[in-house]
Parts: structure tokens; C-alpha cells; sequence
């Protein structure tokens, strides 16, 4: 079965701060990533390892897994078994909003912290299993616009997740260069030297404090990127372009390799 008829991406018109990922009978693994969006989700078969700041945890079907914004993390099918879920990727602006209307809160939090990444109660797997289903009607997201944020109020709290390290001030010049400049080619010598370090010992710093190399930090900077810009309807090509990559093909090996799916079956085509 080609990988993208595993992998299918939901949205609707009436709910443009959510998309819905459902992936079924799956061997995909994932490298560590982290995404913009807060991701809710749940196994729905099979077993995998969730690795994150806390972890790493055994997730098998029906459990629910919930996620913030920037925290890196994989999850991996056990033993190379086929696995299937569904996460939901929000928007982080529209989440704290809608929450803080829940919370009668004057100014949206900038940061929630879910109680619990992973979740096996029954109650809680069934109330995230509803709204990791693709959306049928206007009706449907409207329902979801108000249930969604109703319950993530009930379980975070505001605040930046406790176990996620605060990032080391020597290494903002390279995290500012980094989420400025993604367009043009930018080098490990050239983040070490606005950190005022070599080379060997900027690597060094900057992986213990985010879990991942310049290069790959970088490298998930662009694909949370181009698929902003590809939901949006984007062509591949100005994808490729705006977000630094050499050319199309190189969007697509990376995209690939990242979503275990192709950029063009993942964009959508309004």
C-alpha cells in the first residue's frame, strides 16, 4: 500500500485552526520534531514508544497523547509493527484565545501546559477520540470550536511545560539568526561565532539545551514552514524557495522523510 493512501490529511473550511492527520496500518517512524500547533491525539492500533521531555512512555491503542507547541519529541511503532492513529494539530494563537474566553481571562495565556502528555483513562480517550474525527459539516466544527477548548481548559493550566528546559541566553543571537533568516543558507561557524564560542562547543551547548543539532533544528524550522505554507495552498516549488530548500526535490525528500508522506499530498489544493 503506497505511504500516502496510509496518511491522510483532514480539514474543513469552517474550522481553519485545526487539521487532522489519520494514519492507518502504519511502519512510519519519526525523527524528533517538535511542531507550532498543539497536537492531540490518540493510538488507535497497536503500540509505540513516545519519547519527549518527561518520557520515554509506552503508548498502545487507546491512549491519548497530548502535545505543546516546541516540544521535541518521536513517537515509533514497537518493534517495527504496523501501528494506526489520529492526532490534531490547533493553532497555539487560536487555543489560547478560546481558552481564555473559557477561563474569563482579560489576556490569553502565551503558554498551556497539559496536565499529562499521556492519558489511558476512558473517559478522557473517548472525550479526545471525538475531536480526532474528521469534520463532516459547518455544524460539526462549529461544535468542535467550542467542545475543544471547553475541555483542554480542564486539563492545562497556563504556563510554559514544567519539564521543558527555559533556553540558555548565551544561545539566542544563533535561535534569533536561526527563526529569522530561514531562507538563506546559514552555517554552524556562523551561530558559533554570534555566540561567541567554537564550533565543537556550540554544537555541544545547543543540543543538550534543545535535543537536536543546529542543523536539525533548523531543518524542522523549514518544515513547520513550508507546511504552513502548503496548507495554505502554496505551490511546492514557492515552497521550496521561501523556506530555504535547494529546490523542490530537496523539499520533498526532507518532507517525506519528516511526515512519511509526499509535500503534494499533503497540501492543500483550495
Amino acid at each position: 500500500m503506497p505511504a500516502d493512501s496510509q496518511n491522510r490529511i483532514h480539514r474543513h473550511p469552517a474550522a481553519p485552526w485545526a487539521e487532522l492527520r489519520v494514519s492507518v496500518d502504519t511502519l512510519a517512524c519519526y525523527r524528533a520534531h517538535s511542531h507550532d500547533e498543539y497536537s492531540i491525539g490518540l493510538v488507535d492500533q497497536g503500540s509505540a514508544t513516545f519519547h519527549h521531555p518527561s518520557g520515554p512512555h509506552a503508548v498502545r491503542a487507546g491512549t491519548a497523547v497530548l502535545i505543546e507547541p516546541t516540544v521535541v519529541h518521536s513517537c515509533n511503532p514497537s518493534s517495527r509493527q504496523r501501528w494506526s492513529y489520529r492526532m490534531l494539530f490547533v493553532d497555539a494563537t487560536w487555543l489560547h484565545k478560546a481558552v481564555a474566553q473559557v477561563w474569563n481571562m482579560s489576556t490569553p495565556p502565551e503558554h498551556l501546559e497539559f496536565l499529562s502528555r499521556c492519558v489511558d483513562d476512558p473517559a478522557v480517550v473517548q472525550k479526545v477520540s471525538s475531536f480526532c474525527d474528521p469534520l463532516a459539516s459547518d455544524a460539526a466544527a462549529c461544535a468542535l470550536a467550542v467542545e475543544l477548548p471547553a475541555w483542554i481548559a480542564t486539563w492545562a493550566r497556563p504556563g510554559r511545560a514544567q519539564d521543558a528546559e527555559p533556553l540558555p541566553v548565551e544561545l539566542a543571537p544563533a535561535l534569533e539568526t536561526l527563526h529569522a533568516q530561514l531562507e538563506r543558507k546559514i552555517t554552524v561557524g556562523e551561530l558559533a561565532a554570534r555566540c561567541n564560542m567554537p564550533a565543537s562547543q556550540f554544537i555541544r551547548r545547543f543540543q543538550l539545551a534543545l535535543d537536536m543539532t543546529p542543523g536539525r533544528y533548523l531543518q524542522n524550522l523549514r518544515i513547520n514552514g513550508a507546511r504552513r505554507l502548503l496548507s495554505q495552498g502554496m505551490s511546492l516549488a514557492e515552497a521550496a524557495h521561501t523556506m530555504g530548500f535547494a529546490d523542490q526535490a530537496h523539499l520533498q525528500r526532507t518532507f517525506k522523510a519528516h511526515h512519511a508522506m509526499t509535500p503534494g499530498s499533503y497540501r492543500h489544493r483550495p
